[in-house]
């Protein structure tokens, strides 16, 4: 009877609450990020914590390609659940920067096959699954760097970022920021790569907002480091 229970909320409940939920600011809010939906987060976050986990209506949600209920599926699935190759399939059907955000940073790193996924989106030839390999990296950079060869990360980064696609250009930026923070012998290098290559030296920044240009980025997070 539980298990009748918590899967109670059918599919098409859940769309019919998203359709409800439909803001014509939160979609014009949502689009200048390319995301492609009208759901305030706050409240698609509601949604889900009233749904609870519930894995196989996670999966329903997911088929249905609709960007507002596959942010739901994430929220409600078991990580752990899902296999290498659907986790990667999934990657591949995410073109949407919130979906791929969430589904990486939700999931992903949840799951035993982390780092096999890694190494695999790292060098895929569609930049956008390889953007998430990077994203994944970055993260390792920050907690796990042991075995790590951050050098040769460096190579590629000097080398492809400057003509990289948006994205995979922006993942990469964070990599090149995150080594130059984390570690100190690197740091001088990763500083010179960005004031060369520019990537991300205009972009607007607002008020007490750190930029994302790595040479401002470095040394703005050392110097906090230093003073905490």
């Amino acid at each position: 009877m539980a298990q009748m229970a918590q899967t109670s909320t059918s599919v098409d409940e859940v769309l019919a609450e998203l359709a409800a939920l439909e803001d014509p600011k939160a979609r014009a809010i949502n689009e200048k990020h390319g995301d492609d939906h009208g759901v305030n987060l706050g409240k698609l976050r509601a949604l889900a914590k009233r749904l609870k986990t519930q894995q196989p209506l996670a999966i329903q949600l997911w088929e249905t390609g609709d960007t507002a209920a596959r942010l739901v599926a994430l929220l409600i699935c078991r990580p752990k659940e899902f296999s290498r190759d659907e986790l990667d399939t999934m990657l591949r059907q995410s073109r949407i920067p919130k979906v791929q955000d969430w589904l990486v940073n939700y999931v992903v790193k949840k799951s035993k096959h982390v780092e096999e996924l890694r190494v695999a989106w790292l060098g895929d030839p569609d930049p956008i699954v390889a953007s998430a390999g990077w994203g994944l990296t970055s993260d390792r950079v920050v907690k796990s760097p042991e075995g790590l060869e951050l050098s040769e990360l460096l190579d590629i980064i000097e080398a492809r970022m400057k003509t990289a696609h948006e994205r995979l250009q922006w993942a990469m930026n964070n990599t090149l920021a995150q080594i130059g923070i984390e570690d100190a012998s690197l740091r001088d290098r990763a500083i010179e790569i960005g004031e060369r290559l520019e990537v991300l030296k205009d972009y607007p920044t607002p008020p007490n907002c750190t930029s994302p240009f790595a040479p401002i980025w470095i040394k703005e997070l050392v110097r906090r480091k230093e003073l905490a």
